[in-house]
């Protein structure tokens, strides 16, 4: 069975995620196969009730996979599944090897990112179309459950006094005003084709200047006037706590990001009823809310996590 190498194989996993962590801000890039996060993710790998096979849920070394981890892994505990988590575990690339060996069972994942992690070429941008497209790309092994209105997408956002003075609502409203401005974001934002390149083949949006940031420091810039307009993923609190104004991306340049669970087939039963229950509940909305709570208010992801299922009736 596949769990009798679980023990070694979370060891190389952690070993391997310590290797990898670099810093960055709290709410990270889904597309990105390097994403890390600055915080310290933590396993909380506990028996949850039930008895039973142990269901392990991984996740990626950044805030929101470790917050949705931890749902998950609530959600099925509540339900008298056996589950633990084993949260930090890396890049795509580690997880995706993770789920494939057995050391855990279910990981939190993005739809768009999967279609360009299995298929560079991959163009789907309409969120159905997106997650029909992706269940004939994953291997055999892999079965994806039903996604959440929950979307981590790039956003280009602007303080609110940008967006008075030039009348922002939309990307598009950037065209005539974007030679006037400079933007930061991520440094592979500069070269990424739904980066600089897609606004301007998309939106015909050119800016003066790019400053490549991440994390803390990007928002700082936006904050302080060092930049004028950047790139920040829509959960990030930094939106929020800011009163940022998100522009909307009328051509959905930056695709569909819908959070969804990505599980071995082996558990797809155990697991499908509980976490789609799961995804039923979640939005952006409340993501983003519970991010601020475990970036800025430096609550504990477990009982943030602990919160939200016991409000939606998981």
């Amino acid at each position: 069975m596949h769990r009798t190498s679980r023990s070694a194989g979370v060891l190389a996993l952690a070993t391997a995620a310590l290797l990898t962590l670099t810093a960055c801000g709290g709410s990270s890039d889904p597309l990105s196969s390097e994403t890390t996060d600055d915080s310290t993710a933590t396993d909380a790998a506990t028996d949850g009730g039930g008895g039973g096979e142990e269901i392990v849920v991984g996740s990626a070394n950044f805030s929101e996979s470790v917050l949705l981890a931890n749902i998950y892994a609530g959600a099925l505990n509540n339900a008298g599944v056996n589950a633990s988590t084993n949260t930090g575990i890396g890049s795509r690339e580690i997880y995706l090897n993770a789920l494939e060996d057995g050391s855990i069972d279910v990981i939190p994942e993005y739809t768009g990112a999967l279609g360009f992690f299995y298929d560079p070429e991959f163009s789907e941008t309409d969120p159905q179309a997106v997650y029909d497209v992706i269940q004939g790309l994953l291997p055999e092994d892999f079965v994806v459950l039903d996604r959440a209105e929950a979307e981590n997408n790039d956003s280009v956002v602007v303080t609110q006094e940008t967006a008075e003075e030039y009348d922002l609502a939309a990307i598009p409203d950037l065209a005539d005003v974007a030679g006037e401005l400079s933007f930061g974001a991520p440094p592979e934002f500069e070269t990424r084709p739904q980066g600089l390149s897609g606004l301007q083949e998309t939106y015909g949006v050119e800016f003066a200047s790019f400053r490549p940031l991440t994390g803390q420091a990007l928002v700082q810039a936006l904050q302080n006037g060092q930049i004028d307009a950047a790139n920040i993923f829509s959960t990030d609190p930094a939106i929020v706590v800011n009163d940022f104004v998100v522009l909307e991306d009328t051509e959905k340049l930056f695709g569909s990001q819908n959070m969804v669970p990505l599980v071995r087939a082996d558990v797809a039963d155990t697991v499908r009823d509980t976490l789609n229950a799961v995804s039923a509940e979640l939005t952006t909305e409340q993501v983003t809310e519970m991010l601020r709570q475990t970036d800025v208010e430096q609550r504990n992801p477990e009982d943030v996590a602990a919160e939200f299922l016991e409000q939606a009736g998981l």
